[in-house]
C-alpha cells in the first residue's frame, strides 16, 4: 500500500515539487523532499536516506535542470539500490537517467503537468486503496474530508471536460474540483 511519497527534484524545481505535494495533500499521501525547508538541522545525505527509506514510492521530477542534477541522479540511484518503487514524471524531449530507462514515465511539458498529475494519480489509485479527499474550500476557508470520487466518476468528468462537484459541509456552498488534482477551482 502506497502512503507515503518520496519526491526527488532538484531546487529549480521547486514549483513543481510543491504542486506535486498539493496535488497528494488532498488524495491523503504524505510526500517528503530532502530539499524542503524540514529538520534543517539534519544534513541533506540524512534527510535524503531517510525520506527514501520511509516512503513507499519515489517520483523523480526530471526536467532538463533535474536530469542534470547531481542530487536527483543520487536520489534516483539510491532509491533503486534499496528496489524501491519508481514513477518518473519526466519532461518531454528530456533522457532518463540510466537507472531508470526500463521504466514507463509519465511525461509533461509545462502546460500540460496537470494533466500529468492526474496520470500519476490514477496510476497510483490503481495500485493502492485511496478512500479519502482533503479539501480546503475556497469560500469559508475550513478543511473537510470527503470520500474520494469513484473513478467511474472521475472518468467521466474528464473525456466531458467538466469539473467534479461537491459541497462545503462547513458552508454549505457548492464547490467545483478539478478531476485530475481533485483541488477545488473557481
Amino acid at each position: 500500500m502506497i502512503t507515503k511519497v518520496y519526491i526527488a527534484h532538484c531546487e529549480q524545481d521547486e514549483p513543481l515539487a510543491q504542486e506535486l505535494s498539493l496535488a497528494f495533500w488532498a488524495v491523503e499521501l504524505e510526500s517528503f523532499s530532502a530539499v524542503y525547508r524540514k529538520a534543517l538541522s539534519l544534513s541533506l545525505a540524512e534527510r535524503i536516506r531517510f525520506g527514501i527509506r520511509q516512503s513507499d514510492c519515489v517520483i523523480p521530477i526530471l526536467t532538463q535542470e533535474g536530469a542534470k542534477s547531481p542530487e536527483v541522479n543520487q536520489e534516483i540511484g539510491l532509491a533503486a539500490g534499496a528496489d524501491q518503487f519508481i514513477i518518473p514524471l519526466v519532461e518531454t524531449g528530456v533522457e532518463l537517467p540510466v537507472l531508470i530507462r526500463h521504466i514507463q514515465p509519465i511525461y509533461f511539458s509545462t502546460d500540460n503537468y496537470q494533466d500529468a498529475l492526474g496520470k500519476l494519480i490514477q496510476n497510483i489509485r490503481q495500485l493502492t486503496r485511496l478512500d479519502w479527499l482533503k479539501i480546503k474550500c475556497l469560500y469559508c476557508g475550513e478543511e473537510m474530508t470527503q470520500y474520494i470520487s469513484p473513478e467511474e466518476d472521475v472518468e467521466r468528468a474528464l473525456i466531458a471536460g467538466k469539473h467534479l462537484e461537491t459541497r462545503c459541509s462547513y458552508c454549505q456552498r457548492n464547490l467545483s474540483l478539478d478531476p485530475r488534482t481533485f483541488r477545488p477551482i473557481l
